[in-house]
């Protein structure tokens, strides 16, 4: 079963969309891309959505309790450690 990933910004459409590519574009590169769904949001909806995914990645910071793994995405937008945000993101998933 696809592990289900949730990336949040403030808006729910930009950063997140930028995100979203350059995590797809990545996961693609190592052959896990098959092993995941991913599903974009505001931030502020993160704690009513968080139940439903495995991990969480943001690209602001999350406020509020959530109890399932959140990675900061700021490196999808600058580019700078990107490989190593991806390299968590997969730890986390254990895929």
């Amino acid at each position: 079963m696809a592990k289900k990933i949730l990336i949040a910004c403030g808006t729910g459409i930009c950063t997140s969309t930028m995100a979203a590519n350059k995590l797809k574009t990545e996961l693609e590169k190592r052959g896990k891309l098959s092993q995941v769904t991913i599903n974009q949001c505001k931030v502020a909806e993160v704690v009513s959505k968080a139940n439903d995914y495995d991990l969480i990645v943001a690209t602001t910071q999350v406020s509020g309790q959530i109890s399932i793994p959140v990675v900061m995405g700021v490196a999808f937008l600058t580019g700078v450690g990107m490989g190593k945000v991806v390299d968590e993101i997969i730890e986390k998933l254990n895929i």
